[in-house]
């Protein structure tokens, strides 16, 4: 599944999180009391003997061993964690890499959770270091781990690290600490946080996922890491469903807003991400009045619908609209615009091409995603009084205005080619503005909403009636599925 032409991102593994959210770990990692706790212990024991420690950590696959430790200078200052990579010389890595002036230095012998292929001759290669550098001056504020994810690997590790240092090695305590990484109630928080980080704000109803679906596989999902596994492929099992019912076209699904107010941060405030991507949560949220109780019931469906389809709103300035329609009407439009008492000029092309490049549509459109966005200049009462004839004109006849903007789009070289009205291919009565292909060649059906004022939750009602006559069209919302509007 892809979000803005980006594909659906949901590491399962930390070293996975980290490349895609380095600076926003803060953001989705909780803190595992208990194992901060077991690292206080430790640091209190190094302090009072003068040397460093070696601790066996214990915990299933998944369970997030390697990100509670690389996370661990968030939660306590002065700390760092370095990786000891598979394949080096772990006594030069150890000397190598050590900071005197860190608080406490921890070092994660990496990829050696399951490594029962191991000879006992390399098993204590690796503890000789270990013990050697402890207690070693340059090795007093060290601690180092290695994370075992098997009980046979764990015993051989303390069997051989007893043999080789005894309590120096293994300290007094436990001669491993079992590690269950996050308590499931945090689940929840955690998932959530990863989606909308890495996937421009996206939620569990983005992605099709209901909150009886999440709780089911809370319960029976043993490790944070499984959980994540899991919602992967619950979401990628949604997509092939809806794309197994939409495959005839494979259309996306736009919908630009003009209106006389001008509602630029009305269509932001029901969007997310730099990729004008329609926020579920947020529709539903702002239209309590216009849509039945009914519609609310399956968010997570118009959500996967709207993912799937690439489902988009965005606003059109009111003066690149006029300017637009002015320069790119037909001779039968101009003839009602003149009825309507609306002027014709100015109508230069180049400027109004140079309108429509600055719109968050033709910058998706072309770039994939918002740039910097041109600054909406307040418009005056004569241009409001004139886009109004203009949305007039379009609550009796829209297919002039919606011909216009699409020759003008395919003047722009925004698309290549577009055609008007077109229903969905199942004989149904509800058509499309404007079906147009870009120069990609994908083909995107857009829909106009011309009003001379509207609001947040008329936006919302309108983009949300969208998806749903979609969904029904392609029998994705079930035959039972019913939505009302207000008059």
């Amino acid at each position: 599944m892809v979000l803005g032409d980006q594909p659906i991102s949901i590491p399962d593994r930390f070293e996975g999180l980290r490349r895609k959210a380095q600076q926003e770990l803060s953001s989705i990692i909780v803190p595992v009391e208990q194992s901060l706790e077991e690292i206080d212990r430790l640091y209190g024991e190094m302090a009072a003997s003068g040397r460093g420690a070696f601790l066996v950590l214990r915990g299933s696959s998944g369970a997030g061993k390697s990100t509670f430790l690389h996370t661990v200078g968030m939660f306590r200052d002065g700390v760092e964690t370095i990786s000891i990579p598979s394949g080096v010389a772990v006594r030069d890595f150890l000397r190598s890499n050590v900071k005197q002036a860190s608080k406490l230095q921890i070092f994660v012998l990496e990829e050696r959770e399951a490594a029962l292929s191991f000879s006992d001759q390399e098993l204590e290669t690796i503890l000789h270091s270990v013990n050697g550098f402890i207690r070693s001056d340059e090795g007093a504020n060290s601690l180092v781990v290695w994370p075992c994810n098997t009980d046979p690997l764990l015993e051989r590790v303390i069997s051989l690290a007893r043999a080789i240092g005894a309590e120096s090695l293994l300290g007094s305590g436990n001669p491993a600490f079992m590690f269950s990484g996050p308590d499931k109630a945090h689940f929840m928080r955690i998932a959530e946080t990863t989606i909308a980080v890495l996937n421009q704000g996206a939620t569990f109803s983005d992605l099709g996922i209901g909150p009886d679906e999440i709780t089911d596989l809370i319960t029976t999902s043993d490790t944070i890491g499984r959980f994540l596994v899991r919602i992967r492929d619950s979401i990628i099992r949604n997509e092939k469903f809806v794309r197994s019912l939409v495959q005839k076209e494979q259309c996306k699904l736009w919908i630009i807003v003009a209106a006389g107010t001008d509602p630029g941060q009305e269509v932001a405030a029901l969007t997310r991400g730099r990729f004008a991507a329609v926020d579920i949560e947020r529709l539903l949220s702002a239209t309590e009045a216009n849509i039945v109780h009914e519609l609310k019931s399956y968010p997570e469906k118009l959500g996967v619908l709207g993912t799937v389809l690439d489902a988009k709103v965005f606003h059109m300035p009111v003066l690149t609209a006029l300017a637009l329609i002015r320069s790119f009407a037909s001779d039968g439009l101009k003839t009602r615009m003149k009825n309507a008492g609306l002027s014709l000029t100015p109508a230069d092309k180049g400027q109004a091409i140079e309108r429509l490049y600055q719109t968050e549509l033709a910058q998706v459109m072309s770039a994939g995603s918002q740039g910097t966005m041109a600054s909406v200049k307040k418009i005056g009462s004569n241009t409001i009084e004139a886009f109004e004839k203009l949305a007039g004109i379009a609550s009796t006849n829209d297919f002039a205005l919606n011909h216009a903007l699409a020759t003008a789009m395919v003047h722009a070289g925004l698309i290549g080619s577009a055609s008007l009205e077109q229903d969905f291919g199942k004989g149904l009565s509800r058509r499309t503005d404007i079906l147009c292909e870009a120069p990609n060649g994908e083909k995107i059906r857009i829909e106009v909403m011309w009003r001379a004022r509207t609001s947040r939750a008329e936006i919302a009602n309108y983009v949300l009636t969208k998806l749903f006559n979609y969904g029904k069209a392609i029998e994705f919302l079930g035959p039972n599925a019913v939505m009302q509007e207000q008059s």
